[in-house]
């Protein structure tokens, strides 16, 4: 039988942004995490918040609240004195078995005559296989969204509502009681471990009939 790899645990090991927000357009600013404990600090507007939006965009593929489809997401074409803007995030991750992976979304913002439009270019996973080969999935043949949760080990509602959750989003355990079930359902997974349950024991009683069935054959 052979052996599987050890869990190791997630950990998050350098980002880079470029175009997002203030961050500039024409170069890739890089951010190591260092363990066991990364502090991030700087004035207001430094760009403390962006970072924690772009973690969270490169694992989940969720843009941050209030940012009008992804126009106030990416920096903007004016500013930059330019008609459209190539903004990217990069993340290098490694997964619960400590294998390095990288994320890379990639977006532009065009600036038209009446109007600023948004597009999502490409997102892709770069690793490498056994054989120390490179290797690839785009999102144009797999769903980066899904998979990077799990190669990280926690799934999509954990990722959005505890670990990178949003500062304007912080405050969901107080909401109103059928919200809050719901957040909890999710990060738990509660739904479908009821939905378990309920098919186990519809096999169950579809089973005792069978034998009831069998036994009175005999």
């Amino acid at each position: 039988m052979e052996a599987r790899p050890p869990i190791q645990g997630c950990s998050v090991d350098k980002l880079l942004i470029k175009g997002i927000r203030s961050f500039s357009p024409d170069n890739k600013t890089a951010i190591e995490f260092y363990k066991p404990l990364t502090l991030i600090v700087g004035q207001n507007g430094a760009g403390k918040t962006t970072i924690i939006e772009c973690l969270k965009q490169a694992t989940t593929g969720d843009l941050p609240p209030n940012v009008r489809s992804g126009q106030l997401f990416i920096h903007d074409p004016k500013v930059a004195g330019e008609t459209e803007v190539k903004a990217q995030i990069k993340l290098r991750f490694r997964t619960v078995i400590g294998k390095p992976v990288i994320a890379i979304r990639s977006f532009s913002l065009v600036q038209k005559p009446s109007k600023l439009e948004y597009k999502t270019l490409d997102a892709a996973l770069a690793s490498k296989n056994e054989a120390g080969q490179n290797v690839a999935i785009s999102s144009r043949c797999g769903d980066i969204d899904k998979e990077i949760p799990a190669l990280m080990g926690v799934s999509k509602a954990v990722l959005d509502n505890v670990i990178f959750v949003h500062q304007d989003d912080s405050n969901w355990p107080l909401q109103d009681g059928a919200t809050l079930k719901k957040k909890f359902d999710d990060i738990f997974s509660a739904t479908r471990y009821t939905r378990a349950l309920e098919a186990i024991r519809k096999l169950k009683s579809e089973q005792v009939q069978a034998i009831k069935e069998h036994r009175l054959k005999l």
